[in-house]
């Protein structure tokens, strides 16, 4: 029979993987049969994402990976320090407190009047696909303005982001290669168009990240960014933070309708949102897994010594659930108090476009539960995109109206 982490990863598990999750907590720091590690319990999770003898660099496996675009510069996300410290801070310096600690509420205004224009689209449509038709185009949206990319490029953008996402899932077994290669070339010419903006950009100072990035003059021991530095962040955000948000959206709209009485009191009490989206990030969060670490050294999690250079798995949805930290919770419940979840990570690789993320849905739910006529499921549960790490309904059906 499979191993857990095998019947995990099989797409047979994906619309309910939460009793395989029980199963794993038993044994907390599981040795793989290739030799790699898998942690899913609570504590040891925030325990090693915490740990600085643990790396995001590939480099520190013992059998390395293949490290992303062939000699193509890596987002920080796939840094150890004091690398990735450097460029962290540095986006961020444009990205949130303390240096602009209103850029999220900053964006308010666009994001409510975004989300508001797509749901005046569903007049009079009886049927509505929350992924295709409201999850999928917002954030592409948002974050091109927030980067200061021409309205204009807008619609290459969001082919390029649906590209390199079916990419993400390909399997050669099924797929055709026609799949895989069209998210090849997206990356190259999403690479390409950024750059020529940020090239664009450097002596004009101006209101988007790329420009702060491009005339970045602030004293600062971090200096500046190269373009190509510019480029990879820019591109974390728009690849990361577009899948981040569709499946938080979608996997909120779901669960708000798999728990109507949730449904209806948000339509009552709109500051609800703001603790739902909390426990929906514990609940159903959109990123599941952590699928490798590597230790730097031989490290010890629990009762158990991980040698250096080991492949460690952390299954964040799975700490999220921990019985041990969170009571009752298989429970969704808004009004749980000390929610500290692992929906964004925890430690110096915590999603660092996680208030933009948590904002967007919060408006998105508001909005739709205010303005759905009616709304209902029509399959649950709903076909799932194949990635067990990137978890969420690839389409997810309603239907709106009293018939």
């Amino acid at each position: 029979m499979p191993g857990t982490l095998q019947r995990i990863y099989d797409y047979s598990s994906r619309a309910d993987p939460y009793p395989l999750y029980a199963e794993l907590r038993r044994t907390p720091v599981a040795r793989q049969e290739d030799g790699s590690y898998v942690i899913s319990t609570y504590r040891e999770i925030t325990d090693v994402l915490n740990d600085p003898h643990l790396s995001s660099d590939v480099r520190n496996l013992s059998r390395p990976m293949p490290s992303g675009e062939g000699g193509v510069p890596l987002s920080f996300i796939h840094m150890d320090p004091p690398e990735h410290d450097r460029l962290r801070r540095m986006a961020m310096r444009h990205f949130g407190p303390p240096h602009t600690p209103g850029l999220v509420t900053g964006l308010e205004g666009d994001l409510t009047a975004t989300v508001g224009s797509v749901i005046d689209g569903f007049t009079g449509k009886e049927r509505i696909d929350v992924v295709d038709d409201f999850a999928s185009p917002l954030p592409v949206t948002v974050i091109c303005h927030l980067l200061g990319v021409p309205r204009e490029d807008g619609p290459r953008f969001h082919l390029w982001v649906n590209d390199i996402m079916n990419s993400i899932d390909y399997d050669p077994r099924t797929d055709p290669k026609e799949r895989l290669e069209k998210g090849v070339q997206a990356r190259k010419d999403l690479r390409q168009c950024l750059g020529e903006l940020v090239q664009r950009r450097h002596g004009r100072p101006g209101d988007g990240l790329l420009s702060r990035l491009a005339n970045d003059d602030e004293p600062d021991v971090d200096g500046r960014m190269t373009d190509a530095e510019i480029v990879a962040t820019a591109k974390l955000l728009l690849i990361a933070g577009h899948e981040t948000t569709v499946n938080l959206i979608t996997n909120g709209v779901l669960t708000l309708l798999r728990h109507p009485q949730m449904l209806r009191r948000l339509r009552d009490e709109p500051d609800l949102v703001v603790p739902l989206v909390e426990e929906l990030l514990r609940y159903e969060p959109p990123v599941q897994i952590i699928p490798w670490r590597a230790a730097y050294s031989d490290i010890t999690v629990g009762d158990t010594v991980i040698p250096k250079g080991s492949r460690i798995t952390l299954m964040l949805a799975s700490g999220s659930r921990d019985p041990d930290r969170f009571h009752d919770p298989d429970r969704f419940d808004p009004d749980r108090q000390d929610n500290q979840h692992l929906g964004f990570g925890s430690g110096i690789h915590a999603c660092f476009g996680g208030p933009l993320a948590r904002r967007e849905t919060q408006i998105a739910l508001a909005e739709l539960v205010r303005r759905l006529d009616h709304p209902r499921l029509v399959t649950d549960p709903p076909p799932y995109r194949p990635s067990p790490v990137l978890r969420g309904p690839i389409h997810l059906e309603i239907e709106q109206g009293d018939s």
